[in-house]
Order: structure tokens, then sequence, then C-alpha cells
């Protein structure tokens, strides 16, 4: 697989390829499903796939939605002989929503001191290049004052993120708040999108109208 790449992986320390096994298989071990990622060679990704045009971060397999997995004796396997990425697929144990930083950090704020409480506070990650990630219980989209806006993304089925301790060539992912924090728990994708929407509102940022009140969906139940 790795005959055909041509610049040379960045060298990591061993404690450091450790650590990417050890946090992958921690993911795991608490149902997310990960797959490896392509390994970073100085300012580009390498896969090992021959031909393979991509040199931002991307997955290291071609099937690698269906191949991404929560065994963690499988997932050790892949970060045994490479220093991959760790990439969380969405769409399955929770979507995720990225904003950028300034949005980001009124929003953390914001959930903090909400009165529903942990039902909109849950792990949130952030890339060095200043976006923020939020996770979010899976399956619904975003509200329609939120489908157009370009500031938010909702990651789903068929997208992927990628997560700490991955380097990218600006740094490394982080968690603003870490998994732990929130004893692994994801809130309710609806009340964080309103929380965004507020804060969306309060930066002045012109929105789409929100659907009739008695129309808006209702937020999901704790599974």
């Amino acid at each position: 697989m790795w005959a055909n790449v041509g610049p040379r992986v960045a060298p990591l320390s061993p404690l450091e390829r450790v650590r990417l096994r050890r946090v992958a298989v921690r993911y795991a071990m608490h149902g997310w499903p990960v797959t490896p990622g392509a390994c970073l060679a100085r300012s580009r990704f390498v896969c090992g796939r021959a031909g393979c045009p991509t040199v931002g971060c991307h997955p290291a397999l071609e099937d690698w939605e269906h191949a991404a997995s929560a065994d963690p004796a499988r997932v050790a396997t892949w970060w045994r002989s490479r220093p991959h990425g760790v990439l969380l697929p969405t769409g399955h144990s929770f979507d995720v929503l990225e904003v950028p930083a300034h949005l980001g950090q009124r929003v953390l704020e914001a959930v903090r001191t909400h009165p529903v409480g942990p039902g909109v506070r849950g792990p949130v990650l952030v890339t060095p290049t200043a976006r923020w990630m939020f996770l979010v219980r899976p399956g619904d989209p975003l509200r329609p004052e939120l489908e157009h806006c370009l500031h938010v993304v909702r990651h789903g089925p068929g997208s992927w993120v990628a997560a700490p301790p991955t380097r990218l060539p600006e740094g490394q992912v982080r968690w603003a708040v870490a998994p732990e924090q929130a004893r692994w728990q994801l809130p309710d994708s609806y009340l964080v999108q309103t929380t965004l929407i507020d804060a969306l509102r309060d930066a002045g940022i012109a929105l789409a109208p929100a659907l009739v009140p008695g129309h808006l969906p209702l937020p999901r139940r704790a599974r």
C-alpha cells in the first residue's frame, strides 16, 4: 500500500505514535467508529493509494465509511505501523456543527450557562485553522434559519472530522471540551442550533426566517 508514497511521512516520536493509537482505541471503546487518516508528510498528506490526488487531510482507506470500526482491537492494528491521523466519521454516533472561532466561543460561553444544563453541553473540538466543531446527537438536519448560512456546516452521513491528537500542517487538533468533561454525552442538536442562531443574530448576521413556531421540529430525546 505504501510503496508508492513519495514524500516522507513527518517524523513523530515513539510517544506521539503511541498516543495516536491509544486515543484512537479510546474513542472506539466508547462506541465511536474510527477510521485511519492519511499521514502528514511535510505540508501535505499521503495515504499510500496510487494516484490519489488529495493533498489535504483525508481518509487513508478508499472505502473508509464502511471500514470505520469501533472494535478496539481492529483500530489498534491500523496505528501499529503508521502514524495515521485519527478521523471520526459523522452521521452515525454523532453529527457535528462546524462554525468559525468567533461564533464558536460565543456558543461555548452560552451553553455553559444554559438553563437546560447537560442537554445542550457536549464535546467540542477546535482545529488549528480556528474551526470549532460541536458534537451533537445524530439525525437532525439544520434548522431553516441555518440551511443557507455560510457560517455553519453540518457534518452528517458521508462526512468525517479530524479528532485530537491529529496533527495538521498548521498545528494539532485539540479539545475545547473533551469527551471526558462531557461524560461522553452528546447534546440535543436543535438546542445547540438554537444557541447558535442567537449567537449569529447577536453578531449582526442576517438569517432566513424561521418556520411557524408550531411547525418547528421537536428536540430528540436522549437515547
